[in-house]
Order: structure tokens, then C-alpha cells, then sequence
């Protein structure tokens, strides 16, 4: 049975009160696999009434990486996928040809950049060619679909002994995006754009398009941010 809001509340309110625990699990997954282990759920079963599903990420609170939010491709491919990657890929570490590109507004060294209007985002050439485009309504109802409810749990850390410790301090619940901040956010390139795929000689190989944001500016992309009493 799913965790119900209230009850993570109580539950977070114990575990801040340990004070710093040491991670259940080397790496950069060891944060969310503690914060789970400690609260008891699997593949982030927590429940709201009023949110519905509520997704759960643990932030380390000095961490600036990047985190993919959600994929999507459909139907927005302006330029045949295998001619991109033959016109201007690249060669992986598996002397595979292919756009693994992470956008920005500034053009890349193949000359590709992100292009944000209005309404809609691009993937561009500066010689003015358009490979890909979505529209940013489609973006926003996918993003509100893959991502109705968050919960960011926060936690400092310390090494100790060659062992990473995180005292979990902070929980916030964000709810909604609108086209206009998404809009705002890749203007800002907190929101940037993934291209993976490579050339698989008679096709284009696409591993999905990824919607990246800064972790520790997850919170910008939500209309509705709640801290939550731990």
C-alpha cells in the first residue's frame, strides 16, 4: 500500500531526527537508496489524495549535476533522423557515428544549438536548418503528465572514512508546470535538450530525447512549491 503524504511527513520527521546517516550504497544512487530504504518504500510508492502518483528524489543540497525528467520524440523530427546523425554526428567511444549532444543556446561545435520561440523549441544549424521542434503545449502536457507530483527531500553530507553520511533536513512537494515557465527556464538553460541516437546503417537508432534540468533548480520548474513541516 502506497505511503500517503501524512504519513511520509511522520516518517521524514524521524529520519531528520537521526541526524546524519551513513549511505546504504556506494555512488551517486546511494542518496535516493537510503532515503527509500529508510522510509520503507519501493520504486517511490507515495501517495497523495488530493496529487495522486508523487514522485521522490533525494538531492544532495551542494550538487549542481543534471537529472533527465522525462523523454519525448514523438513526431517531431523536421529533418529524416539518419541524415542528421550522417550530416552532422560524431563518433562515440564505440566508433558508433551519432547525435549524443546535450543543447544549449549556444551552438555547438557541429554548429547545432537549441532555438526557443514562443511557442515552440528547436534543435537548429546555424546555417538556418531546423532538425528537430516541439512544440512547447505538448511539452508542458508531457511534463505534467510524467511528472504530476514531486517530493525533493534535501540532505547534506559528510565523508566519513572513505563512507559517504546524509542528514535529510528539507522536504519539498511541487506540483504543475505552465507553458510560460517552462518557457522561462530554457531560456534560462536550466531546461536543456538531449539528443541520443546513432546511426544503425540502414536506420537511426534513437535511445529518446531527454528533458534535462539542474538539480538544484528543480524547484523553478513547478508552479506550485509547498516545504513540507519535517
Amino acid at each position: 500500500m502506497a505511503m500517503t503524504t501524512e504519513e511520509f511527513i511522520i516518517k521524514m520527521r524521524e529520519i531528520k531526527n537521526m541526524g546524519f546517516v551513513k549511505s546504504l550504497r556506494k555512488g551517486p544512487t546511494g542518496i535516493g537508496y537510503t532515503l527509500e530504504s529508510l522510509l520503507g518504500i519501493k520504486e517511490n510508492a507515495l501517495a497523495s489524495p488530493d496529487l495522486g502518483k508523487v514522485e521522490l528524489k533525494a538531492h544532495r543540497s551542494e550538487s549542481t549535476s543534471m537529472i533527465t525528467l522525462f523523454t519525448f520524440n514523438r513526431k517531431v523530427w523536421k529533418m529524416p533522423p539518419l541524415e542528421a546523425i550522417k550530416k552532422y554526428g560524431s563518433y562515440d567511444n564505440n566508433h558508433r557515428l551519432g547525435l549524443y549532444y546535450t543543447m544549449s543556446l549556444k551552438p555547438n561545435s557541429h554548429g547545432l544549438f537549441l532555438y526557443v520561440a514562443e511557442d515552440t523549441i528547436s534543435v537548429r544549424h546555424i546555417d538556418g536548418i531546423t532538425i528537430a521542434e516541439w512544440n512547447l503545449e505538448a511539452l508542458t502536457e508531457q511534463f505534467n503528465h510524467k511528472i504530476p507530483s514531486l517530493v525533493l527531500v534535501y540532505a547534506n553530507t559528510e565523508e566519513r572514512d572513505g563512507n559517504e553520511f546524509f542528514f535529510f533536513n528539507r522536504a519539498v512537494i511541487m506540483h504543475n508546470t505552465t507553458k510560460q515557465i517552462l518557457f522561462n527556464q530554457f531560456m534560462n538553460e536550466n531546461l536543456l535538450v538531449d539528443l541520443r541516437l546513432h546511426d544503425k546503417v540502414t536506420m537511426a537508432r534513437n535511445h529518446g530525447t531527454g528533458f534535462r534540468a539542474k538539480e538544484d533548480r528543480l524547484i523553478e520548474l513547478f508552479a506550485n512549491t509547498t516545504d513540507l513541516d519535517i
